[in-house]
């Protein structure tokens, strides 16, 4: 279940959405840009679009580089400790989060999702539903869960072997 193959395969696949998103919004401010000041006649969609496709862009990004442990810390304290105390420490850490992701995104986005969804709430502009653009809350905070626990378990499996 939690092999590193199946990590770096899911690594890959959403380095490739964040890039596929990133060019759709470069294309999209873009063509909003252009039709702003070339045609002189602004594009009512683009807007609303780039402000959606950057909550996306944020949410799976935080979740991406929540897998690769690249989010910024401060470590002062943690590379003071012997390095068996930084293992149980990162333990600790990476609870902490699963406990954020659990709780705020996958449960509360869950909820948002929901809500927005039963009431029929959509976007001014482009009419679409807003579930569909806060799914990515709780797809994300699941995202972060798989990360944090294969980051927990790369840790226990650390400190067994080092008894």
């Amino acid at each position: 279940m939690f092999s590193s193959s199946s990590k770096s395969k899911l690594d890959h696949v959403i380095a490739t959405m964040l890039v596929i998103l990133m060019a759709l919004m470069v294309l999209n401010v873009t063509w909003q840009v252009t039709s702003r000041y070339v045609f002189k006649d602004p594009s009512s969609f683009t807007d609303e679009l780039s402000r959606y496709m950057l909550i996306w862009v944020g949410m799976l990004g935080a979740a991406y580089v929540a897998g690769k442990n690249e989010h910024l810390a401060i470590d002062v304290i943690l590379t003071s400790l012997r390095e068996k105390t930084q293992k149980r420490m990162l333990v600790l850490v990476s609870l902490l989060v699963l406990t954020f992701a659990m709780t705020v995104m996958v449960i509360g986005g869950s909820n948002l999702v929901y809500i927005t969804f039963i009431l029929g709430q959509k976007s001014a502009t482009l009419q679409i539903p807003l579930a569909y653009v806060y799914g990515i809350i709780p797809f994300s905070g699941l995202l972060v869960t798989y990360y944090q626990v294969y980051a927990i378990t790369q840790l226990n499996h650390d400190l067994k072997s080092a008894k």
